[in-house]
């Protein structure tokens, strides 16, 4: 499969993760969030955005994807009174992302596709 963007057609698996991590930039991101949106999926917020950032900075430095407990941890405790509860920042972002924070994000960021522990 592949999408294109800007006249450059970028390389990706049957699910529409990205098969060269050099691949992604602003505009690539751009096109990937456009096609869960055309599938009937919210609107990705400027949360989300800094999410895909969070996600790309922690591969980058860490070589691995961050697991729903590690983002939980670490991010719900950036997000102010609200999600100072794990279980209720974990739903905050299963809301956003109903089929899989850590898949969707791994997807968006350009990243290759987690394994299944790293959802829990």
């Amino acid at each position: 499969m592949s999408i294109e963007v800007n006249g450059k057609v970028i390389e990706t698996d049957e699910e529409g993760y990205l098969l060269d991590l050099n691949d992604w930039n602003d505009a690539v991101c751009e096109a990937l969030i456009k096609q869960p949106e055309a599938d009937g999926h919210k609107p990705v917020s400027e949360t989300a955005k800094g999410l895909i950032d969070y996600f790309r900075e922690y591969f980058q430095e860490n070589k691995v994807h961050p697991s729903m407990h590690k983002r939980v941890q670490t991010l719900g405790k950036h997000h102010g009174q609200h999600f100072r509860d794990q279980e209720a920042y974990k739903a905050y972002l299963y809301e956003m992302f109903p089929h899989g924070p850590v898949r969707m994000l791994c997807k968006l960021a350009g990243l290759p596709k987690p394994a299944h522990e790293v959802e829990s």
